[in-house]
């Protein structure tokens, strides 16, 4: 099975795609003007559960100190207000977590 993640930052979007063809698809929150989401092509490179505070109950790192994680502030999602990271609903990363192991692929693009 292919499988990778597609962040979409204009659309506020990341999908999971599956063998060529988007699986899930969720809103996110993405970095503002002054700490930008990084683009190009990254790969999960850790996972946590209940990392705490403002990462929710899900982190995925993909990039320096860069992640996909959950919020306690689920009024941004949608907006462009983070730091550079990707942030989700917590229920959106929950569903997600499972079902991408490190290693997966995660391009990023405008």
């Amino acid at each position: 099975m292919n499988k990778y993640i597609l962040i979409r930052l204009n659309q506020r979007r990341l999908y999971l795609i599956v063998n060529g063809k988007v699986y899930l698809a969720f809103r996110i929150a993405v970095g503002k003007r002054t700490t930008p989401t990084p683009k190009g092509v990254f790969r999960i490179l850790n996972k946590a559960v209940n990392p705490g505070g403002v990462f929710g109950t899900r982190w995925m790192g993909f990039y320096r100190g860069y992640g996909i994680h959950g919020t306690n502030n689920p009024s941004s999602i949608g907006y462009a207000v983070t730091n550079g990271c990707v942030r989700m609903y917590n229920r959106d990363i929950e569903r997600l977590f499972p079902l991408v192991p490190i290693g997966t692929k995660v391009v990023i693009t405008d």
